[in-house]
């Protein structure tokens, strides 16, 4: 492409100052903003970023289709929610407008194994009007293609087992919510572990209505089976209560989370395989105490057995740099929504972004 990449930035919050800025220092232009918080509605990007002014005004969501038929950007970055129905009005007006669009959303990464319908409603429309849609992250590297790599080195694998730690802090309210934080431990069985307690045919139906509530792993076993080629046998998810000894306080939540009530939660999801795989991974999104940290750890069991571990990664960072190192993947990509297991292997671009689109 022999012009800048234009960019519109769907949410304003907190993963957006990263994004928008690292789409300007790789060569793109941020040519739109879209956020309903009336705080930053009226606001430059500039202010929002803790830069000079980029003479980019937020505007409300409400006229979101109109800023994108005017700037009709290369792609939409959507960092809001972090379930794919939440997100789901967004990626379906990119879609009807024929613009790409990348979204951080955790369920988006591999949605088709917890919400079909939407997925392929966003699917048939992206498809009829040329445009490609598609999830990536944290979870695109860390949880994904490093796993996969690894994979590639191994001659047999039994089991692949990996478990992830994150501050829900870092990512906003309703990612916090989502993690049952701040709720009573009556209250955190209630709205989220119990919807685990139910049987095979009962999840079936509640993921082809679309009202599944999947952890983050859910959707990553379902991207490693279809990247490594396994047939998933059976994926069940259970969620655990995490708890502190101490009161928190929250500043996400805007609250003290009682010592002994949900800080977060642990989800652990299994998956068999048809080829005898099994897949476990976990991932803990809490309110961190002085203690915690994030960390990154996965094992393949077989022959040989390799266990790889990142300490302290900079999860926000590394969201949102891989997000925007994507959009040429994006920008190249066959029309539909294509998951990112489907894409090239992410890669570092030290060109402007422009350079990598055919």
């Amino acid at each position: 492409m022999d012009r800048k990449i234009r960019v519109v930035q769907f949410g304003t919050g907190k993963m957006s100052v990263y994004t928008m800025r690292y789409c300007f220092e790789k060569g793109a232009n941020v040519v739109g903003a879209i956020d309903i918080n009336p705080d930053v509605i009226g606001k430059d990007i500039g202010e929002i970023m803790g830069t000079e002014n980029k003479g980019i005004i937020v505007t409300a969501k409400e006229n979101a289709e109109e800023l994108l038929q005017q700037t009709r950007p290369d792609v939409v970055i959507v960092t809001t929610m972090s379930l794919l129905k939440d997100v789901g009005d967004a990626l379906l007006l990119c879609a009807r407008l024929g613009l790409n669009a990348i979204t951080t959303c955790e369920e988006a990464f591999y949605p088709q194994n917890s919400n079909p319908i939407l997925t392929e409603k966003i699917d048939k429309l992206a498809k009829q009007n040329g445009c490609t849609i598609t999830g990536s992250g944290y979870q695109d590297i860390y949880w994904g293609n490093l796993i996969s790599a690894i994979s590639g080195s191994t001659h047999s694998i039994k089991k692949i087992k990996g478990s992830s730690s994150y501050n829900v802090e870092e990512y906003g309210i309703a990612l916090a919510k989502a993690h049952g934080a701040g709720l009573t431990l009556e209250q955190f069985d209630k709205e989220v572990a119990s919807g685990d307690r139910i049987s095979e045919e009962a999840l079936k139906e509640i993921i082809n209505k679309g009202d599944y509530l999947p952890s983050y792993m859910w959707n990553v076993n379902g991207w490693l089976c279809s990247k490594l080629g396994l047939t998933v046998k059976s994926q069940t998810q259970k969620c655990v209560p995490q708890t502190y000894k101490e009161d928190i306080f929250s500043s996400t939540l805007n609250m003290t989370v009682k010592a002994g009530d949900a800080t977060g939660m642990s989800a652990v999801v299994t998956t068999e395989t048809e080829e005898g795989i099994t897949i476990e991974s976990e991932c803990i999104g809490k309110v961190y105490s002085k203690e915690d940290y994030d960390k990154n750890e996965w094992t393949i069991e077989g022959e040989p057995t390799t266990t790889i571990v990142v300490a302290r990664p900079a999860t926000v960072e590394l969201t949102c740099a891989t997000v925007v190192n994507r959009i040429p993947d994006v920008i190249n990509s066959k029309s539909g929504y294509v998951t990112t297991d489907q894409m090239d292997e992410l890669k570092y671009r030290v060109k402007p972004l422009n350079e990598y689109v055919i």
